[in-house]
């Protein structure tokens, strides 16, 4: 009768080795991330010389030279702008960003008023985080008020003139209050927008399909730039005499129009990666819906 050796197996008395050094911990990490091959080794050596040459002199003119305070101007003025330079300093000037702070964030928008700012705000962020998060119940409620109730409530508190506030005109806002209206309402608008446009490009009537390929080709031709001139200059002219609308409301519906020509062919490149037997098993099953409401 033929014996096997059995003298590999491990027992249960034997104990378990560890792994080798430069299979386990950081080794094993450097050596899979950053030096696997020698290209990457040699690429490895370069960032960490770059590193060393950029950031330390990077961090001393943020932080180290900066110059945090000031009474005035002065305290950031350099020689080549006509002012004095205190010496020995080479740094950031935040005193600059801290005495202009506020008008970075709201512009020029009232002073008194800006609590409506501030509350309009705390409403965006207590409605966007629960509908980030997955655990939080209440999905289709927290969108509601997120993209019907609060676009309302912002628009009463921001421009004023009901329920006694004060009116506050689009002129007199700038900074960041600008730059989160546009980009809520571009995003808010652009999606329906952009999903009837992708199927109006993928629809099998010639009319709608020519007008869908036109605009949205037409747009995404130029650039935002063109598009925001456009509603701020050249529109006028070809409204008659006395009738205008605010320049901020144009600049949001050229936005919202621009990101929906792109919306539309990001939802149009999702709809061709359906594979061709599940598009068309749906289109048939549709179709033989219809039939039977016949």
């Amino acid at each position: 009768m033929q014996q096997e050796d059995l003298s590999f197996v491990r027992t249960e008395l034997e104990p378990e080795r560890p792994a080798p050094a430069r299979e386990r911990g950081i080794a094993r990490w450097l050596r899979i991330n950053l030096f696997a091959t020698p290209l990457d080794s040699v690429l490895t050596v370069l960032g960490v010389l770059l590193i060393v040459y950029f950031v330390p002199p990077m961090i001393r003119w943020a932080f180290i030279d900066a110059v945090w305070s000031g009474p005035d101007r002065s305290v950031c003025a350099t020689v080549a702008q006509g002012g004095i330079q205190p010496e020995g300093w080479s740094g950031a000037c935040w005193a600059f960003v801290n005495a202009k702070f506020e008008q970075f964030m709201y512009g020029r928008y009232t002073v008194s008023e800006r609590w409506r700012v501030n509350l309009t705000a705390v409403m965006f962020v207590a409605l966007l985080v629960p509908l980030l998060i997955p655990r939080v119940p209440h999905k289709f409620l927290n969108a509601v008020a997120f993209f019907i109730v609060f676009p309302i409530i912002a628009f009463i508190l921001l421009v004023g003139g009901w329920f006694g506030l004060d009116y506050v005109a689009t002129s007199l806002w700038g900074g960041m209050l600008v730059t989160m209206v546009l980009s809520f309402v571009g995003i808010s608008v652009s999606l329906p927008l952009g999903i009837l446009l992708a199927l109006g490009r993928r629809s099998r009537m010639p009319v709608v399909k020519m007008l869908c390929v036109a605009f949205i080709e037409t747009v995404r031709g130029v650039p935002l730039v063109t598009v925001l001139f456009m509603a701020s200059v050249m529109l006028p002219l070809f409204l008659p005499a006395g009738m205008t609308f605010d320049r901020f409301l144009r600049a949001l519906v050229g936005v919202a129009l621009f990101a929906s020509a792109y919306m539309a062919e990001v939802v149009r490149g999702g709809l061709q990666a359906i594979p061709k037997g599940q598009y068309e098993g749906a289109d048939r099953s549709v179709s033989a819906t219809g039939s039977r409401w016949d």
